[in-house]
């Protein structure tokens, strides 16, 4: 073993140990191995960089953008919302509509997309229903992964291995290669979650009460505010009068959160809400969430009188004043930032009274907290304020009903959209265009016939995800041209080569799906698809289904929250604890494996 094959090995096991401590962005990590991998001289600068300009990143892109083009018009919302509205009020019924719809969906755009898309449609369906959220919404989260197996452009690690096999002067899959394996994962898959993990399925009530019901309740009981609401008096001479509340530095300093006012004068009905260029004026009366401690203390440093509320009082506040749940979702220009730098109530009029991560309510002291994807956010504001409010990309509401959701932005261009995606899957199961030329010209006429704007079309690339692939293919160039792929391929073909080529599978399929639990899915399958690719030459096997079995197994991220952005979104507004994603996810990985194995060597023979 040579020097640049243990340098080599202890790159990519420091690369995956990071991963999985998740302390640091993985696009970060990967940006990071470029550059080690560039000063190594495993690999040229130039080698270390290539991945930017590799055909399966440029195909990903633009199907983001694509993608982007359905969501702008309205497409995948309106598919979703007509279908469902037949599920009725029985929950086996509504499952059978909802896992096949999102798994179509999914097939044809970012899974992590269809699911944001969804999550507001379905919550208002299991709240007309009066079903628990908690027993819809894994399951949904779960089909959506099973519909990235559906087509080649399901999901990036589709494109991996069939990139892979294509560089290799090899057969690649089209593009509707995977969908017999990927249907029938899905059906099995299906019938497992309506009919058998509805006994492991908790049944919880879900984080976001219905639109218009008791807000306190729902800050009482979702954010820990039990005994959190306070009336402070402005007596003449008090050190807040003349202040406004940004001035003041409430939320900063004393971790307390004023959301309303009555002015001297005004009639106890009436009840103002209060922004942070809001003026405080002698004998104002103020409304504000914070613990008991942190506001006696902003008191007797302002010069302030606290009470608690009576019963007529909460209910006059709350005539006037609601709350809301809203959830982050990808590529939100909220994610990463601190509720300070965003200025939140100057931007959108309501106040953040609570955050939840990982169903978790944070401390009171969360303005500096930086935002992550799946983090939920309860807000109040007027009434008035809370049904204009619209999260767009930003975020989704989760107890809004369906018809105050937000309008497409491009809804007149609805039929270009799908005319543009019909005529891209032609193109590619015909072999008229190259693959990567049918999803390119697709993505700029999704811009050019006004299905989304430039500006949306640049928003809509995943950063992060893109930097991810092309910082890991330098580390896949550098197993190969180091010799330490072909030493794995070597040493598994010593040990296994003489297992029949399904029991080689199974284990390939395995360890992919270990990994991809923890790291990305698009990582794993780049790391995966040479060495996988490797054996089967070895063997002097047929790679396709050893390929095949990569990316079905990367796509089974079901037994924990952080395997996937989709599971990270339904954490929250369905109230899951991690064990519920074991109990659940972990046979439903196992059920995939086994169609996958019994179906392989039908479609692709070894």
């Amino acid at each position: 073993m040579t020097g640049e094959i243990l340098f080599v090995f202890a790159l990519l096991a420091g690369t995956i140990l990071v991963f999985i401590a998740d302390k640091i962005r993985m696009d970060a990590v990967a940006l990071g191995v470029m550059v080690i991998l560039a000063i190594s001289g495993v690999i040229s600068p130039t080698q270390a960089i290539s991945g930017f300009g590799e055909p399966v990143v440029i195909m990903i892109a633009g199907l983001f953008i694509v993608g982007e083009g359905l969501a702008r018009t309205g497409v995948a919302a309106s598919v979703g919302r007509r279908i469902m509205r037949w599920g009725g009020h029985s929950e086996t019924r509504l499952m059978l509509i909802i896992l096949p719809v999102v798994a179509v969906l999914s097939a044809f755009m970012s899974s992590t997309g269809a699911v944001a898309l969804l999550i507001p449609v379905v919550l208002s369906m299991t709240r007309d229903s009066d079903i628990q959220a908690s027993r819809v919404l894994m399951p949904m989260a779960f089909a959506a992964l099973i519909g990235g197996m559906l087509t080649l452009i399901g999901t990036p690690p589709n494109i991996i291995v069939t990139d892979a096999l294509h560089n290799a002067g090899l057969e690649s899959f089209g593009f509707f290669a995977f969908t017999p394996l990927g249907v029938a994962v899905l059906v099995v898959g299906s019938l497992y979650l309506v009919f058998i993990a509805r006994f492991l399925l908790p049944t919880r009530t879900e984080s976001s009460n219905e639109y218009g019901s008791d807000p306190l309740q729902v800050l009482f009981e979702r954010y820990e505010l039990q005994d959190q609401l306070f009336r402070l008096s402005v007596p003449p001479g008090s050190l807040l009068i003349g202040q406004t509340v940004a001035d003041a530095g409430l939320r900063s300093r004393y971790e307390t959160t004023v959301f309303a006012s009555r002015h001297r004068g005004h009639a106890l009905s009436t009840i103002d809400a209060v922004l942070i260029n809001s003026q405080v004026q002698a004998e104002d009366t103020l409304y504000v969430y914070g613990t008991g401690d942190h506001v006696r203390l902003l008191c007797a440093d302002l010069g302030l009188q606290m009470s608690t509320l009576d019963p007529d009082e909460r209910r006059r506040v709350q005539k006037f004043f609601g709350a809301m749940e809203i959830l982050l979702i990808p590529q939100s220009p909220l994610e990463g930032r601190t509720l300070s730098d965003i200025e939140f109530r100057a931007k959108y009029g309501a106040s953040v009274v609570g955050v939840r991560r990982q169903n978790q309510a944070l401390s009171t002291d969360f303005s500096g907290t930086t935002l992550a994807v799946g983090d939920a956010l309860l807000l109040s504001a007027s009434w008035e304020v809370l049904r204009n409010l619209h999260g767009g990309r930003d975020f989704v509401i989760l107890n809004q009903p369906t018809e105050m959701q937000d309008a497409p932005s491009h809804a007149d261009k609805a039929l270009h959209a799908i005319a543009i995606i019909l005529g891209m899957i032609v193109l590619m199961t015909t072999g008229w265009l190259d693959n990567l030329t049918a999803i390119l010209l697709a993505a700029v006429l999704m811009v050019a016939t006004g299905c989304l704007n430039i500006t949306e079309a640049y928003r809509s690339l995943n950063g992060r995800s893109l930097v991810l692939i092309a910082g890991m293919i330098p580390l896949a160039l550098a197993m190969q041209s180091s010799g330490a792929a072909e030493l794995l391929v070597s040493e598994a073909l010593g040990r296994f080569g003489a297992a029949p080529p399904v029991v080689i599978c199974g284990g390939i399929f395995l360890l992919t799906a270990l990994l991809s639990q923890f790291i990305s899915n698009t990582a794993t399958t780049v790391l995966m698809a040479p060495i996988t690719l490797g054996i089967a030459q070895g063997l002097g096997l047929n790679p396709m289904p050893f390929m095949m079995a990569v990316a079905i197994a990367a796509s089974t991220a079901f037994a924990t929250p952080i395997a996937s952005p989709v599971n990270t979104l339904v954490v929250t507004p369905g109230n899951y604890q991690f064990m519920d994603f074991v109990k659940v996810g972990v046979p439903l990985q196992l059920l995939s494996m086994a169609v996958t194995l019994l179906m392989l060597p039908r479609l692709f023979p070894f």
